[in-house]
């Protein structure tokens, strides 16, 4: 069995269920596409590759491995992307919370079942039908738990907003021992650079106290406000508006003292180091393309 520990985003990391990238399929029209970002490299003829994305993957699965990290993997569904396994479930302490994802992706959550089976059911939340998340929305901080959402008379618009006001109210009920903080996030279909698509791309938790944030992917500044004074002003590395294009927050924790973050990152891997931070470079460029990083791909099930 599978004992889930999830307190927060960066304790030492003992289990996780890391994506797979070996049957893609076809790159999506513009019309299929999720997102501002994978619509914008379609146009341009620079979309992804699935060698490109299978060799960043592996790289990513050696570091896991090197820290002792016993990684699952995805039963494969062919022609699927199936490389952003935080997208479709996400574990709170001793819970792990399935999520109502858009029905196209529906079938991903079908290729961990083996994974869930070695769960205790009564550990293993599904949410009705109403309440839409998805784990890149969802933080474990200790006491607390952050929720990115958009709860704006528009949501159904936006297919890049993921989480509402319903699954807010839905985990305040289910974690009733946290505290529950919910953040408007920016969105945007058409602007990758205007678009926060989930938490984890304009905000992180990081080492013992830090935190990366970038101010612009929040829709309402005292929510930012209240970020930066609970981790301290001295405490954030605050990115760009490229930065977070680019997915600066979407690095990943092994340890308190250990990150995988993007090889380009250079600015914020510096300053990791300067906390006294190992930082695993990897490439993860090209992954990168369909607005999801490193913590997209994880969906972490024990941490010490």
């Amino acid at each position: 069995m599978i004992e889930l520990n999830i307190q927060d985003e960066v304790s030492r990391l003992k289990a996780v269920v890391l994506g797979i990238a070996s049957s893609v399929g076809p790159q999506p029209t513009v019309e299929e596409s999720y997102d501002p970002k994978s619509k914008e490299h379609i146009l341009a003829g620079t979309y992804p590759i699935k060698e490109d994305m299978m060799n960043e993957m592996a790289a990513f699965e050696k570091v896991l491995l090197k820290h002792n990290v016993k990684v699952y993997r995805p039963e494969i569904i062919p022609e699927c992307n199936q490389i952003f396994t935080r997208d479709i479930a996400f574990v709170i302490g001793d819970q792990i919370v399935l999520s109502n994802i858009l029905p196209e992706r529906e079938e991903e959550l079908q290729a961990i079942q083996f994974v869930l089976d070695q769960v205790d059911h009564a550990h293993i939340i599904a949410p009705p039908e109403e309440v839409h998340v998805e784990g890149g929305d969802v933080m474990v901080w200790k006491d607390h738990l952050f929720v990115g959402t958009y709860t704006q008379d528009d949501y159904s618009d936006y297919i890049t907003a993921r989480t509402n006001a319903a699954a807010v109210a839905f985990l305040t009920e289910q974690f009733p021992n946290k505290t529950v903080v919910s953040f408007e996030l920016r969105k945007s279909n058409t602007e990758a650079k205007e678009n926060a698509l989930h938490l984890d791309c304009c905000f992180q938790p990081v080492g013992n106290g830090k935190a990366i944030l970038h101010k612009n992917g929040f829709l309402i500044k005292e929510q930012y406000d209240w970020l930066v004074n609970f981790f301290g002003k001295e405490n954030v590395f605050e990115i760009t508006k490229q930065e977070m294009y680019d997915m600066n927050s979407n690095i990943f924790s092994i340890a308190p003292d250990v990150i995988v973050s993007e090889k380009n990152f250079t600015r914020l891997n510096d300053w990791l180091r300067a906390q006294g931070i190992t930082v695993e470079e990897i490439p993860y460029a090209e992954i990168a393309k369909q607005e999801g990083l490193l913590r997209c791909s994880t969906l972490p099930l024990i941490r010490d």
